[in-house]
């Protein structure tokens, strides 16, 4: 029988996938055309899955050599010598092991000198030549883990090899098509080689054309790999409604769409939303693969830290900069997403593992002490009492700060004071997200899924009774989305007049509202 898997590549013989065909379909037409073009993603973004259903949907049509680099060697990519050498090797053993046809074989053993380690340019030129003049189908190439080869200037040349056999494939016969796969796009290849300004943004392979395609998983083609899952199981659940929360939670990162399913499934949890939040909180629990890349990304690019810190905490609205090395890099590693032109973190999923990270490294503060301290208080019959919890927060910000001396200092890192306070409250248990449409400087909504129940706070800054009423309105709504009868907000007010604590609740629009004042 079939299983999840987040570990290589997926099988749609062996494993549950979401049907990629439309997607493989629009890059067929891209290959049809003769396009050479980088397919970069974030780790565990589904690249090499698709490379491998790509060989496979190619097959009839064309000679596909589907290759990696992975684990060569820095030799091999010491000089284009080399490189060349090596990819050729590479192509003959490929043939070898999957089979292709004897011409093909042949052929490669007939052109490729046996033993060579390295082969000149203008030799490789004539050897790609007579290969794709022979072939009885087009040549495609498609090369993954291309970021094994990043840091050798050896690679970089090969590729302009590449990109001299394209612009004269009119005259001299080329492979159809070459794909390469990795994180990095070219442009931020070459960066790591040579960072002087002059050729920072000079791409060694600027033939290759815009790979736009949406490699995300939708809700729609999550639920038909539930119903699959459901049928060979003989389970009844609604896969529509978990298909969109998976969706919801996952923006479609098809790791953690697969790793939430396979939980779900390994530890024998309903399928329903509880299943789900249960899942997703033993992902936020667990070390893997992938948040193990994101952390040394953090500690490799101070200032792409920085950028996701501004729009966690600050609701800061970046808009995407070509030239602007921290966004690029945050967009290029999938960490966000371009959202009403700007940015947003790419999914409710590495929102909370960001906030959990950066709000682990002030577990030693006074807030999070005090949480930790406090949260037994707060926890009565499987419930947060949400009220009490917000009152103590009060208490501990006029015991701890100085609204008229640090007003700035509040303003700037209020949420995150809060978000320190309540995580170990609902740690190891709970998970919250903020609802990203009301993320910015002033305002934004907690909502916070404790052991089945969900509770939305309001943090907002104090900006008068108009804005506030506003805010009120729009909680009300909120809470109209989520079915929820009580709403809580948290007001930061700088007024040395304020009337600081819980205050008396509000009834609108049929809800109740609970107000607490810093």
């Amino acid at each position: 029988m079939k299983e999840f898997n987040t570990a290589g590549t997926c099988r749609p013989n062996v494993h549950y996938m979401v049907d990629i065909t439309e997607r493989l379909e629009i890059i067929r037409k891209m290959i049809a055309k003769g396009e050479y073009f980088c397919i970069n993603r974030g780790r565990q973004y589904g690249k090499t899955t698709t490379l491998a259903a790509l060989a496979d949907y190619l097959k009839n049509d064309y000679c596909v050599f589907n290759i990696s680099f992975e684990g060569l060697g820095n030799n091999s990519f010491s000089s284009v010598e080399n490189t060349c050498a090596e990819f050729l090797k590479i192509l003959k053993r490929h043939s070898k092991v999957n089979n292709s046809s004897i011409g093909m074989q042949t052929l490669l053993n007939e052109v490729v000198p046996i033993g060579c380690k390295q082969i000149e340019s203008t030799d490789f030129s004539e050897i790609t030549d007579e290969l794709c003049s022979r072939s009885d189908k087009p040549i495609v190439v498609l090369i993954d883990e291309v970021d094994q080869a990043s840091n050798h200037d050896g690679f970089i040349r090969f590729l302009g090899l590449l990109r001299n056999m394209f612009l004269s494939k009119e005259t001299f016969p080329s492979f159809q098509s070459v794909i390469l796969a990795g994180v990095y796009d070219i442009k931020n290849l070459k960066q790591k080689i040579r960072t002087d300004e002059q050729h920072q943004y000079n791409s060694p392979w600027n033939i290759a054309v815009p790979f736009d395609i949406d490699m995300s998983l939708s809700a729609k083609g999550i639920a038909n790999m539930l119903a699959e899952y459901k049928a060979d199981h003989n389970l009844s659940f609604d896969e529509s409604f978990i298909g969109q929360m998976i969706r919801d939670y996952t923006s479609g990162y098809p790791f953690l769409v697969s790793r939430i399913c396979q939980i779900i499934d390994n530890e024998q949890y309903t399928w329903d939303k509880d299943g789900v939040l249960k899942a997703v909180n033993k992902i936020l629990n667990e070390g893997n693969t992938l948040f193990d890349d994101i952390a040394k990304k953090l500690n490799e690019y101070p200032e792409l830290e920085k950028t996701i810190r501004g729009v966690l905490f600050n609701g800061n609205q970046y808009s995407f900069n070509y030239y602007d090395k921290a966004t690029n890099l945050a967009l290029m590693f999938n960490f966000v997403k371009q959202q009403d032109g700007a940015f947003a973190i790419a999914c409710r999923i590495f929102e909370i593992w960001f906030y959990n990270l950066f709000i682990s490294q002030d577990k030693n503060s006074k807030t999070f002490q005090q949480g930790m301290i406090e949260k037994n208080q707060f926890i009565k019959d499987g419930t947060i009492d949400m009220p009490l919890l917000m009152e103590r927060f009060v208490v501990h910000m006029n015991q701890t700060y100085k609204m008229d001396h640090d007003n700035e200092f509040i303003e700037n890192d209020a949420r995150k004071i809060f978000l320190t306070y309540l995580r170990p409250v609902i740690n190891g248990i709970g998970s919250y997200h903020i609802e990203e449409q009301t993320r910015d400087h002033e305002r934004m909504d907690v909502v916070i899924d404790y052991l089945g129940k969900r509770y939305v706070i309001e943090l907002k800054i104090w900006r008068g009774n108009a804005y506030n009423e506003r805010g009120e309105e729009q909680l009300c709504r909120h809470l109209e989305y989520f079915d929820l009868q009580e709403g809580y907000l948290l007001s930061f007010c700088f007024n040395k007049t304020k009337q600081s604590g819980l205050q008396p609740p509000v009834e609108l629009n049929g809800r109740t509202l609970i107000e607490a004042v810093v």
